[in-house]
């Protein structure tokens, strides 16, 4: 800790870089397996050897080691890279859980304190645990992504929060332990590269060939509103699964609108109760609601949880939840004090119109229990953060979606005797897929993190289990802002035929067009820099493109790395833009040799240039499908 006096007399050491006051960064199963195509002995698992030998890195606020997705059946030994340490006692680290340290309080356990870490560190390589369940539901065999990846805690988050330094050093010691990949389920705002610590962080991960999966963060559905973007982290927004834990509103009039809720009461009434409706729920009068069901909404500083016990201590029968408009059709399932469903936005609507239609309004809660099958999913989860990234509008944004709302993963502290709880956030979709990169990089462990990221975005699902485009919360289709370029699928990411690589010194020029100065560069990538040559942001050699429209034609250029069949061509098709014209050439890419490279130019001309316009270039052979989102958008900002 450092006085501001202090901080001035070190500026004139030699070999200072940079000082400034430290932020605060927020933190951000047994079905998202089989949701995402994974199974025992078969497809990727098989081909991947569900991880073996990879070891997942994840900066959160420590882990309870003898939950026991952490044990280590089947887990063969860490390999002999590994450089870290277990601050545990040395029986509680074990061939699963491999290291362990605590960067908070250095001398202390690492003991999760929250259920953060815990959470999410089963996510991306919990090992198999049968008859997991929440309360009875979601039951089954509960396993991470990667089971056969070893897991190593850095505890750089107290209860609540994550200093800056924290963060610093957790990745230091990552990088020194020799992980493979690491999850970052936390970030803070749109600082510019040179002034963001994880931008800096990863950038030093990556060039040491370590993969980085960031959460996109939880303030959506605004726009801009997307964090850890820098175009060598893998930036995870959140989508829901095909599981619903079913509690249906039926009404008087005979309509019925399925919500959400993990209390399933067995014994609770289908007599038809008189409604009312308590808006907000901050204040309910005993008298008007003793005996009946309460619509709530969720406006307000009030928890789900708080609004049920206002009902329930006014001796209300039960609750319906009903979403703000900004929440759309996004519903979760928590274990309620009360019997409750929670609906949609459009769905409460429809029922307060019921109520106001008639003097005795009734309905009830029909409980169904587990559903798998829900035919709209993936979704896009209200919260999960939306483009333009900020500090780079060049950089389509976020670059995936995955598994976050109502997942079932371990939780250190039992409640009940329950050691699995259900939970939503980006910082859940994040290690679904840091998972998939582990078993990537098992898979191609010749692999740069550029080209795992590559597969993993051009081999993407847009659209959902009714082959339907992927929707948002407002049930309509999600644009590129949303869902980048689309919901993971981790099968086809293993076979993704090209990939577009990108090497550590590729992101010189693109960070020095990004108008930093040399020593700002230089303090990014950790050598001195100077910026001879630069290119636009949307020059380089992403997946994804997000270019602005200008008053003349422009060209970019992409090289694509032959990953699949030795002989093969490929031909390109444009789809879905307007307004823009595009236009791709060669036509063909031809190959004769694994790992050759071809290069293609894309001409954009837009018709129109005060509007967005977005679509695919997709290159296609007799067995691959390789896709790239294109967005054009009017003007280009830089911070």
């Amino acid at each position: 800790m450092l006085s501001s006096d202090e901080v001035r007399e070190m500026e004139k050491k030699p070999g200072f870089v940079s000082a400034r006051p430290q932020r605060i960064f927020q933190m951000h199963t047994t079905h998202t397996p089989s949701f995402l195509g994974l199974h025992q002995n078969v497809g990727l698992w098989n081909a991947s050897n569900s991880g073996k030998g990879v070891i997942i890195g994840i900066l959160d606020c420590g882990i309870d080691p003898h939950h026991p997705s952490f044990n280590d059946n089947g887990m063969p030994n860490p390999p002999l890279k590994w450089k870290g340490k277990c601050e545990f006692n040395v029986t509680n680290c074990n061939k699963k859980l491999i290291g362990a340290r605590n960067v908070v309080q250095p001398g202390m356990l690492p003991i999760d304190e929250n259920g953060h870490g815990t959470q999410t560190s089963s996510i991306a390589a919990g090992n198999f645990v049968d008859g997991a369940n929440f309360y009875g539901n979601a039951n089954g065999t509960a396993v991470g992504i990667a089971p056969r990846a070893h897991v190593a805690m850095y505890k750089v988050c107290g209860v609540l929060w994550c200093a800056e330094w924290m963060i610093l050093a957790g990745f230091d010691a990552a990088i020194e332990d020799c992980v493979d990949v690491i999850v970052i389920p936390m970030g803070l705002g749109h600082p510019p590269f040179y002034d963001d610590s994880i931008a800096i962080s990863t950038y030093s991960a990556m060039a040491k060939g370590i993969f980085v999966s960031g959460s996109a963060g939880n303030h959506g559905p605004g726009s801009g509103t997307v964090i850890n973007g820098a175009p060598w982290i893998l930036t995870v927004g959140a989508s829901t699964t095909d599981r619903k834990i079913s509690a249906v509103a039926v009404l008087g009039n005979g309509a019925e609108y399925e919500g959400e809720s993990a209390f399933q009461p067995t014994n609770f009434s289908q007599k038809l109760l008189p409604l009312v409706n308590g808006k907000a729920c901050e204040s309910l009068n005993t008298s008007i609601v003793k005996g009946k069901i309460v619509l709530c909404d969720t406006s307000g500083d009030l928890s789900r949880n708080v609004k049920g016990g206002r009902v329930k201590n006014a001796g209300g029968a039960g609750m319906i939840l009903m979403n703000e408009k900004y929440r759309g059709s996004t519903t979760f399932s928590e274990y309620d004090v009360v019997p409750t469903t929670q609906v949609s936005y459009k769905d409460g609507q429809e029922i307060i119109n019921y109520v106001k239609s008639t003097s005795t309004p009734i309905g009830t809660i029909s409980f169904k229990g587990t559903r798998i099958g829900d035919k709209h999913a993936p979704t896009v989860a209200y919260f999960s953060a939306r483009g333009p990234f900020i500090p780079s509008q060049g950089i389509l944004k976020p670059d995936i979606i995955g598994p976050a709302v109502n997942i079932l993963a371990a939780w250190p502290t039992p409640i009940a005797g329950q050691m699995f709880d259900l939970f939503y956030g980006t910082s859940l979709s994040c290690p679904h897929l840091a998972g998939v990169a582990a078993l990537l990089k098992n898979a191609h462990p010749n692999w740069s993190p550029a080209a795992i990221k590559s597969a993993i975005m051009t081999t993407a699902d847009i659209v959902d289990l009714g082959n339907d485009p992927i929707q948002d919360e407002t049930l309509d289709p999600a644009d590129l802002l949303t869902i980048g370029s689309g919901h993971v699928n981790p099968s086809r990411a293993n076979n993704p035929g090209l990939v577009y690589d990108i090497q550590p010194e590729d992101y010189i020029p693109y960070l020095c067009g990004l108008n930093y100065t040399d020593d700002q560069v230089s303090l990014i990538v950790n050598k001195k820099v100077h910026c001879t040559t630069s290119i636009p942001q949307s020059e380089l050699n992403y997946p994804s493109f997000s270019i602005p429209t200008e008053s003349s034609a422009q060209t970019y250029t992409r090289t694509v790395t032959n990953v699949g069949e030795a002989s093969s061509a490929y031909t390109v098709v444009v789809y879905g833009v307007n307004g823009v014209e595009v236009t791709v050439q060669p036509k063909i890419l031809k190959f004769t040799a694994l790992n050759q490279k071809a290069s293609y130019n894309v001409t954009v001309k837009s018709l129109d240039h005060t509007g967005h316009s977005q679509g695919y270039i997709v290159w296609s052979s007799d067995r691959h499908s390789v896709r790239s989102p294109i967005k054009v958008f009017p003007h280009i900002s830089v911070i």
